[in-house]
């Protein structure tokens, strides 16, 4: 079972809160004397330790002060920011809006070179049509209050997914035939976007695996949505936040589940059988 997708994330700080605590272990001091060197009580101290708390800057560079290790203090800091943006809420990432947020992923889009994204309710984003897109991103909009830009965001999402037509990366994607039917848009949108998925998914730089709902004895239940680039990020979509997953050891596990759920997947002419059925039955 794939760890919780916060675990990174609190691991993360667990490493700084670890640091910290060597630091004033190192220097010969109790917590109730750091308490006292930085000007807080004691109960701070046990609860960034604890990784309860996470330290601000100046608490770190006071911290360091009272230990002796001032020359640690920088480093410190942006490993705790780092750790910090392994949580990222949607409400703070889209605050600029979702047209913004689509732009945001360009960057990691170009330095990836194999895409690997399982998907259990939803068309990938990459392989999403523009009106399918409008109507989930207009969802995400009302769901967290936002002005509605969908309109821009879809189209900005289109834009980004034309990487999927250069040459050099793969892209391997993996969904629940649950997403086939599961209607976003009106028929004509969601009826063009089923027929786009049979093009896409002839493309040679894609593979579409898609895992039967019929499956009997599944050897991995559903999971979340998570989307893998290369070898070195995770990023998890829940419904408050995206997660990044950046320890190895988790990385492992997530690319262990893929290959599973990859295990029950059917492709190629089994495939666009589903899709055809899923078209057939929005009439």
């Amino acid at each position: 079972m794939p760890a919780s997708p916060s675990s990174s994330a609190q691991f993360a700080r667990e490493q700084v809160a670890q640091r910290l605590r060597d630091l004033r272990a190192d220097a010969g001091i109790t917590g109730t004397e750091l308490a006292v060197h930085c000007g807080w009580s004691h109960p701070k101290t046990s609860r960034i330790e604890n990784a309860r708390t996470p330290p601000t800057p100046e608490d770190i560079r006071r911290w360091c002060r009272a230990c002796g290790a001032e020359d640690q203090a920088a480093d410190i800091i942006v490993q705790s920011r780092d750790a910090e943006s392994q949580y990222v809420e949607w409400r703070r990432k889209v605050r600029a809006g979702l047209k913004r947020l689509q732009d945001s992923y360009v960057q990691l889009y170009r330095s990836t070179a194999l895409f690997r994204v399982y998907s259990p309710t939803l068309v990938p984003g990459l392989l999403q049509t523009e009106g399918y897109a409008r109507a989930l991103l207009s969802g995400s909009a009302r769901l967290l209050d936002l002005p509605d830009d969908a309109e821009e965001a879809a189209a900005a999402r289109l834009e980004r997914s034309k990487i999927i037509h250069e040459p050099g990366r793969r892209f391997v994607m993996l969904i629940e035939e649950g997403a086939l039917h599961y209607r976003l848009g009106d028929d004509d949108a969601m009826a063009a976007q089923l027929g786009y998925l049979l093009t896409v998914g002839a493309l040679p730089s894609v593979s579409l695996g898609i895992i039967p709902s019929a499956t009997s004895d599944r050897l991995l239940w559903p999971q979340e949505l998570f989307h893998v680039y290369d070898d070195t990020l995770v990023s998890v979509e829940l419904l408050s936040a995206r997660v990044r997953v950046t320890q190895p050891s988790e990385i492992v596990l997530y690319l262990k589940a893929f290959e599973q759920l990859q295990s029950m997947a059917v492709y190629g002419a089994e495939a666009r059988a589903l899709i055809v059925r899923a078209i057939d039955a929005l009439h």
